[in-house]
């Protein structure tokens, strides 16, 4: 049997059982028995694979959903990790992020507010708080980051920056001039099921899988994307929903 720590985080019992629907649909040619044994510390989603084709869905699952580091030195040697902000510390000016990193112990990754002014803001000495509601950085979020430090540097937390590729997202997000609204808690199919019962497919004009339980919706030139959450809210009550406004980013940071 093969036990693996899915990149998704699930936050209720609901989303358990969408996981493991999912895998067991598309694992259903194979001979392996997929069986979703709960979350961890921090809500990610651990599975068991058994079965003559085990190693064959381990790949596929590593392909396309990405399993978490869980030691310190895995993560180290990931060039580019994914995880999720756990927390916004405007106390710290700091940003937390969980990677999935359980051994030895739980770390978390720490970004810097001069860090993300680097890469951000063009040096610029912006508040941690502004450059958060600029680019739509508040719990729950996925991002890419890049730890950058030893092993020997770790103590409750490791030093990390947004990787070269959420940096060029960021860039590509806010140059669209196209507001965004990331809507968290919700399949994708779940929310291509809402867009179409509340007639707005006209006004998203594209839906971008952040994670699996995470969509960055698209919305046309001109529509404001705060004003879809009442819309589609009504039939989403377990999600939440963070907005990237183009119009913020206008004249704020430059590269």
């Amino acid at each position: 049997m093969i036990t693996l720590t899915l990149l998704v985080k699930a936050s209720h019992t609901g989303q358990l059982r969408q996981v493991e629907e999912m895998l067991k649909n598309q694992f259903e040619d194979l001979e392996v028995e997929v069986r979703v044994l709960g979350s961890l510390p921090g809500r990610w989603v651990q599975v068991s694979l058994l079965g003559e084709d085990e190693g064959v869905a381990t790949s596929y699952i590593k392909k396309e959903i990405g399993t978490c580091p869980i030691s310190i030195e895995d993560a180290l040697a990931t060039a580019d990790l994914r995880g999720y902000i756990s927390k916004v510390d405007g106390a710290k000016q700091e940003l937390m992020v969980d990677v999935g990193v359980f051994e030895p112990k739980v770390t978390q990754a720490t970004i810097p507010v001069h860090t993300l002014q680097m890469q951000l803001t063009n040096g610029r000495e912006v508040t941690l708080q502004k450059i958060a509601s600029s680019y739509a950085l508040c719990e729950g979020v996925p991002l890419n980051v890049k730890l950058i430090a030893d092993k020997g540097e770790i103590k409750e937390g490791v030093l990390a920056e947004l990787s070269a590729v959420h940096v060029e997202k960021m860039f590509r997000w806010r140059d669209s001039l196209l507001d965004r609204l990331i809507v968290l808690g919700a399949s994708e199919d779940f929310v291509k099921t809402v867009l179409e019962r509340t007639r707005l497919t006209r006004d998203v004009i594209d839906v971008e899988t952040l994670g699996l339980f995470e969509h960055a919706l698209t919305c046309k030139l001109g529509t404001d994307a705060a004003g879809l959450i009442p819309r589609i809210g009504r039939y989403m009550r377990n999600s939440a929903f963070v907005v990237f406004s183009a119009a913020k980013n206008i004249g704020f940071c430059g590269e």
